[in-house]
């Protein structure tokens, strides 16, 4: 059950991140603490991210939210934001969130976020954002 438990996890995660950044998941812990990638990927993926309750789309907004709130949480926040795209919101809609979080969280969380946002609109040649 567990290894059934970490393979659906793996695969969900690939399936919202890609390969390439589930495996650089995976290997920043794998020297340090490998149990904690394994309950990352077992239990946050394998149990809670392919729950068919909420599709993707929808879970990732919710993420959005919390990380922000959270505030430092930016490298996570980071992924999410890719994943999030990855996932079919637009960067309006991302952008969207964030100022939504302002009204909940506060202007610094927001705009951490909305900074974090704004680095990966850029790097996947999404600016500027429409969406007024």
């Amino acid at each position: 059950m567990t290894e059934d438990r970490f393979e659906r996890g793996k695969q969900a995660l690939i399936d919202l991140n890609g390969e390439e950044t589930a495996q650089r998941v995976l290997d920043s812990l794998a020297d340090v603490s490998p149990k904690l990638a394994d309950s990352l990927v077992s239990w946050g993926f394998g149990e809670i991210y392919t729950r068919p309750q909420l599709v993707p789309r929808d879970r990732q907004l919710v993420t959005l939210g919390m990380l922000t709130a959270l505030g430092g949480c930016e490298p996570q926040l980071e992924v999410h934001v890719n994943a999030s795209l990855n996932a079919g919101l637009t960067a309006a809609e991302i952008v969207e969130a964030l100022l939504q979080s302002a009204a909940y969280c506060g202007f610094p969380k927001a705009l951490n976020a909305t900074a974090v946002a704004k680095k990966v609109f850029a790097e996947r040649g999404l600016l500027p954002v429409s969406g007024d």
